[in-house]
């Protein structure tokens, strides 16, 4: 895998953050400009350290599952992608329109549990990618670190333009995402099959 590739990926796996980033966002005053910096270390954060796990369970079943680890590659990246196609679509669990449905911004307040909860709900995507790396020739530190440095830059830029960008963006931002893990998750199997030779 490419360090484009690895980019990429962590772009699609970063959308969900994203996308939640924007609804925080809007609701944060700005004297709790603070908060906008922790929620997006803590984003930045889990999403280095669910690869790393993911790696380690999927390194621990690497013999035996070689001959078909494109296959599993392929089955988990479309099936992130595909959920988070939906999720966008259909179960409208955009950040931006759960703070509409529970009261007036300036009633709620964004507290460190629900930060970290956040934070986990947003990276157990990069845990199943995390799992696809012990099937790559993939260096795990490096890999994790730009997912990681990936999803902070694009948490700030969520929470610190959320008011400008509303919720349209934070919608498609999931879409984009998917189909990200999706295409990328496609090459590599079609890579493994010979049906086509590396591209990037």
């Amino acid at each position: 895998m490419t360090l484009l590739e690895i980019f990429l990926v962590a772009v699609g796996l970063a959308m969900d953050a994203f996308g939640v980033a924007i609804g925080k966002g809007l609701m944060l005053t700005e004297g709790e400009s603070y908060k906008k910096i922790v929620l997006s270390f803590l984003f930045g954060l889990f999403q280095f350290i669910m690869p790393l796990i993911g790696w380690f369970v999927g390194s621990q079943f690497i013999d035996i599952i070689s001959e078909f680890d494109h296959w599993i590659i392929f089955i988990l990246l479309s099936y992130l992608g595909i959920s988070m196609i939906r999720q966008s679509r259909g179960e409208c669990t955009c950040a931006a329109h759960a703070e509409q449905s529970q009261g007036p911004v300036n009633e709620r307040t964004l507290g460190m549990w629900e930060m970290i909860m956040l934070a986990v709900a947003t990276s157990l995507d990069a845990l199943a990618v995390g799992l696809t790396f012990a099937f790559l020739s993939v260096n795990v530190w490096e890999a994790s670190s730009i997912i990681g440095l990936v999803a902070f830059a694009m948490s700030m830029i969520g929470v610190y333009l959320g008011k400008f960008m509303g919720r349209f963006v934070g919608e498609y931002a999931e879409i984009i995402g998917g189909v990200v893990l999706i295409l990328i998750g496609l090459k590599i199997l079609l890579q493994h099959l010979g049906i086509i030779v590396g591209l990037i």
